[in-house]
C-alpha cells in the first residue's frame, strides 16, 4: 500500500468513526509510524507503511485521544509523554503559561506552585522558559505524578513533584497557577467521547474549585484557567476575596480563558 493510499483509507475510517478532524489525525498517525514530520508525509512516497498503522487506527476509531494514541504531545517548546494517567495538554493552556511568564518576568528566582500538575505541562513549561523559577508541581493522583516525573526526567528539567491537595497553596508562593477541574457534572454526558470515555474524570469535573484555591492561596499572584462562561464569575470571586489587579485574558479563539489576580 502506498503512503497516499494509506492516508486516504485512514481518513475514511476516522471520518466514519465520527472523528472531528479525520484528515489531520490520519496525517499525524501516518507521520508517527513512518518516523517523519506531519508536513513530510506527502513527500514520503517511497516508504513502506508499517502494519503498526492498523493498530493505531483501531485505537483512534474507538475515540481514544490522538495524544494518547501517539504517546506524546507538543506543548509550547516541549514534547510531553501523554497517556490516560493525566489530561491531554491543550493549546488553550499555553495561554496560562504565557500569563505566568509575563508576571514572573522581572523576578529572578520566584517560587511557583503548579497545583494539579497532571502531565507537568504548566510547571515544566515555566521551568523551561524561566530557568530561575523554583517550580513545585503537586497532584493528588499518584498516577499523574508518576507521569509528570517521567516527563521531567526525559526533558531534563529540575522541578519538585509531590503528592498533595489544594491546601499546599497556603504555604507561601510568588505565584500559584492551576488548571483546576471546572466541568460541571451536568455537562459530563455532553462531552466528546475522547474526553468523557478516556480522560480522568477527577481532573475534569469540579465546581467551586477556582474560588477554593483563591481562598487558600498565600501568594503574590494567582493564575487560573477558566471554562467557557466562567470568567466574570471567577473574577468577581477573586475581587471579593481581596485580590487586586484582577484581569481576564482570552485564548487564541477569543474565549475568556485565564484569570489572574494579585494578593494585596
Amino acid at each position: 500500500m502506498t503512503v497516499a493510499e494509506a492516508l486516504r483509507l485512514a481518513e475514511q475510517q476516522l471520518a466514519a468513526a465520527g472523528v472531528d478532524t479525520p484528515r489531520a489525525d490520519a496525517e499525524w498517525l501516518l507521520a508517527h509510524v513512518l518516523g517523519v514530520s506531519r508536513s513530510a508525509v506527502y513527500a514520503a512516497t517511497e516508504l513502506d507503511v508499517p502494519a503498526e498503522l492498523d493498530d493505531l487506527l483501531a485505537r483512534r476509531r474507538k475515540r481514544e485521544p490522538l495524544a494518547y494514541v501517539l504517546g506524546e504531545w507538543g506543548f509550547r517548546r516541549l514534547t510531553l509523554k501523554t497517556d490516560a494517567r493525566a489530561l491531554v495538554p491543550r493549546p488553550e493552556t499555553e495561554v496560562v503559561v504565557e500569563r505566568c511568564l509575563t508576571l514572573l518576568r522581572d523576578q529572578r528566582d520566584p517560587r511557583v506552585l503548579d497545583l494539579g500538575t497532571g502531565t507537568g505541562a504548566i510547571g515544566l513549561a515555566i521551568a523551561d522558559e524561566h530557568p530561575g523559577a523554583r517550580v513545585t508541581g503537586v497532584d493528588d493522583s499518584p498516577d499523574a505524578l508518576e507521569l509528570a516525573r517521567e516527563n521531567a526526567k526525559r526533558l531534563g528539567l529540575d522541578i519538585e513533584l509531590r503528592a498533595g491537595g489544594l491546601e499546599i497553596a497556603s504555604a507561601g508562593w510568588d505565584l500559584v497557577v492551576s488548571n483546576p477541574p471546572y466541568v460541571s457534572p451536568d455537562e459530563w454526558d455532553s462531552l466528546q467521547p475522547e474526553v468523557r470515555d478516556w480522560e480522568p474524570r477527577a481532573a475534569l469535573v469540579g465546581e467551586g474549585t477556582h474560588e477554593e484555591i483563591a481562598r487558600l492561596a498565600h501568594t503574590r499572584w494567582l493564575v487560573l484557567e477558566l471554562g467557557d462562561g466562567q470568567g466574570d464569575g471567577v473574577a468577581t470571586a477573586l475581587s471579593r476575596l481581596g485580590y487586586t489587579e484582577v484581569r481576564i485574558s482570552p485564548d487564541l479563539t477569543g474565549r475568556a480563558r485565564v484569570v489572574q489576580g494579585r494578593r494585596s
